[in-house]
């Protein structure tokens, strides 16, 4: 496709940000002492972000699912991985949001198979936030290490996503179960909590959750990933008082190249959705983070 077609269809408020971002990180770049350095040896970062990006918020689940074993095999801390990785989700998952935001509207506002988006964000994403910031207050610890975690978590959720695609899908309501909104929204409320705990130990968990439960209830894939994906980018924002802290432990040199590879990803995912079979690239996924996370499991 033309760079040309491909800008125009961009949405005017993602590119306006993704333009704001961008000079924002040339003037950081530009008073980085050591850049010249860093472009020779965190470059790579750039396309980690792209692709962490795209698996991000084409298929729901937070980009931590890529961002994690890649930090933790290149020895940071798991302090030092989480913050990271919640700050590059920042600049993926907001351009995804955007992005899926502006899907709804032009095309399926008045859509019955998206009845009650806009409230299931609202209710599943205030209680992620309120999670995610009482694991943090009152010191809520994970059961087990950030390998271990985060190993256990992404076999689990492979698995799901595995059975759930391999059944037959139906882009509508689902015909098992009668949509009821309210009802689900109530549920919404208590996986956001929940998963906004999980999300404060791994980076991830809140987006996958709720996009699982939508799935198996029978609303629209991409209903369910774009909710996923909305959740996710309000909850990593909620928490950058902590990320950016003087206390945060987040390695700024990655940032400063992931992060813009994360917008460009972040921008793309949707029309990576919308153009693969939402079955194939549920299934690659899939079996990505089960090897992934099997791999971390051994070497924990």
């Amino acid at each position: 496709m033309p760079m040309n077609r491909l800008i125009t269809k961009i949405p005017l408020t993602s590119l306006i940000i993704t333009i704001t971002l961008f000079s924002s990180w040339v003037l950081w770049a530009w008073h980085t002492p050591n850049i010249s350095q860093l472009l020779n040896s965190h470059s790579v970062f750039t396309l980690l972000g792209i692709c962490g990006a795209i698996f991000a918020n084409a298929t729901g689940a937070g980009g931590g699912v890529i961002f994690i074993p890649a930090f933790s095999a290149l020895g940071f801390s798991p302090e030092e991985a989480i913050s990271t990785s919640f700050l590059i989700q920042c600049f993926g998952m907001t351009a995804g949001a955007l992005t899926w935001c502006h899907h709804y509207i032009k095309q399926h506002h008045h859509n019955k198979t998206w009845h009650g988006f806009s409230t299931m964000i609202i209710c599943c994403s205030i209680s992620s936030i309120a999670g995610l910031w009482c694991s943090k207050l009152i010191h809520i610890n994970a059961p087990a290490s950030l390998h271990i975690s985060f190993s256990l978590f992404s076999i689990i959720l492979g698995s799901i996503i595995i059975i759930n695609s391999l059944k037959k899908t139906n882009n509508g309501i689902a015909t098992q179960f009668e949509a009821k909104p309210l009802f689900d929204c109530v549920l919404l409320c208590c996986i956001g909590f929940i998963g906004g705990i999980i999300t404060a130990w791994l980076s991830v968990g809140v987006g996958e959750i709720a996009v699982i439960y939508l799935m198996l209830r029978g609303y629209c894939t991409k209903l369910s990933i774009a909710v996923g994906v909305v959740v996710s980018a309000l909850t990593v924002w909620s928490a950058t008082p902590i990320t950016l802290g003087s206390d945060s432990l987040a390695n700024f040199e990655v940032l400063l190249f992931a992060g813009p590879g994360a917008l460009i990803g972040g921008l793309l995912a949707k029309r990576v959705a919308l153009f693969f079979s939402v079955v194939k690239l549920k299934l690659f996924f899939a079996v990505w983070i089960i090897l992934t996370g099997t791999i971390m499991l051994f070497i924990a």
